[in-house]
């Protein structure tokens, strides 16, 4: 009789397998799987036309990722009536051209942007391990990107509008909406006391009374507790954010690991609630379409980006 292998082994291999197995997906497989979720929101008023809302977000575009670009130049075929843009669009110093490759469809189509830290700064090589103590912090020496050039390519070339601690009032379809946002706060550019409806939680000097917005959304690319209080203070109908790439590596059953942020980890994807002082907006943070070119791994968690359909509401009276 030949003698028993021991227990202790045979789970190490056994484990090893599956971890292997679980990299070869994530890394040859996952991370290609692009992905539009759908949704729908009540946010408009009663009686107002519905409206698409494609919300796209860290895309971490290089140039060589053709399949990337072709796949987000399709999304216009979805017909969006805007499109929010929360951020991370660049993922190395050559990347405008796969950004002018993938986002050339949206030519016309209003939409609002803000920046994430890799529309700034280029991105490094990082410990995932240091995730587990924290958000990541930039390091001091770190190679800026051409953001001019992206701005420019945003605003000029397709027509949207920045709101880097800045607002905006857009006319979609009809619906008149009224935008505010922040640059990257995951590296504290959020400037609160620049945009007037966040400073002061008032409307925007110049806003007609017998005009009101039929929509106020709110747009931050991290969704740090400080953005999202100051965002639903200031009256927001709905807020859009990215940056926590869902985790980015999930355990199924558990859900998500990291957040990249203080969010609470159960709303670093889709749809949730974000309350504060009695009020309850709608948070919709975006998983992202990309990964850094250091970590090229998504598991359980697919590039995605999401079309959600704007209802009006059902009151009460």
């Amino acid at each position: 009789m030949s003698p028993r292998r021991p227990k202790g082994p045979r789970a190490l291999v056994a484990l090893g397998a599956l971890a292997a197995s679980a990299a070869v997906w994530g890394i040859g497989v996952e991370r290609h799987l692009y992905t539009v979720r759908r949704a729908t929101l009540a946010v408009l008023p009663p009686g107002a036309t519905p409206l698409r809302v494609l919300h796209l977000s860290d895309v971490h575009m290089a140039p060589w990722q053709s399949r990337k670009q072709a796949w987000i130049a399709h999304l216009a075929s979805l017909r969006p009536d805007l499109i929010v843009n929360t951020g991370d669009n660049l993922g190395h110093p050559d990347a405008l051209r796969g950004i002018r490759a993938a986002f050339a469809g949206f030519r016309g189509i209003p939409g609002v942007y803000v920046h994430g830290s890799n529309d700034l700064f280029a991105p490094q090589p990082r410990n995932p391990m240091r995730y587990f103590l924290g958000p990541s912090r930039r390091r001091i020496e770190v190679d800026e990107l051409d953001t001019d050039t992206m701005d420019r390519f945003f605003t000029e070339t397709l027509g949207w509008s920045g709101l880097n601690n800045a607002s905006a009032r857009l006319e979609v379809a009809g619906v008149r909406i009224d935008a505010f946002g922040v640059d990257d706060a995951h590296h504290d550019l959020d400037r609160l006391d620049l945009v007037p409806q966040l400073a002061s939680g008032l409307a925007a000097p110049g806003r007609e009374p017998s005009a009101p917005a039929a929509l106020t959304i709110g747009v931050t690319h991290a969704p740090y507790r400080r953005v999202l209080d100051a965002f639903t203070d200031a009256g927001a109908d709905a807020i859009f954010a990215g940056h926590t790439h869902g985790g980015q590596v999930r355990v199924p059953g558990l859900g998500a690991l990291v957040a990249n942020c203080d969010l609470p980890l159960d709303q670093v994807r889709g749809l949730s609630t974000w309350q504060r002082g009695g009020r309850r907006v709608p948070l919709h943070v975006s998983a992202g379409l990309g990964h850094s070119i250091y970590a090229p791994v998504r598991f359980a968690c697919p590039p995605e980006t999401t079309l959600l359909t704007l209802l009006p509401r059902t009151d009460v009276v």
